[in-house]
């Protein structure tokens, strides 16, 4: 769990460094679409591994979707801030 949130913090962190120009939203969105699938993949790994069971699983790859699209829409919104 703490690499997860370690991943979704970087991620975080590079959002807020970006530029407000569409490279870095598109920029910012690929990071986003990495941060859910990779928190998506440690919770299959766990899951596999069997140190966690389906629910939590399946709790983790809700966090994960919530955190890509929150993500997501922030970078859509890069644009939108005045500078």
């Amino acid at each position: 769990m703490k690499k997860l949130v370690a991943i979704a913090s970087a991620a975080a962190l590079g959002l807020s460094l970006a530029a407000c120009d569409s490279a870095a939203e598109n920029a910012a969105e690929e990071q986003a679409d990495a941060t859910e699938e990779a928190m998506e993949a440690e919770a299959d790994a766990l899951e596999d591994a069997g140190a966690i069971t389906d629910q939590q699983a399946d709790a983790m790859e809700d966090q994960a979707d919530a955190t890509g699209d929150a993500m997501e829409d922030a970078a859509d919104n890069m644009d939108a801030a005045p500078e």
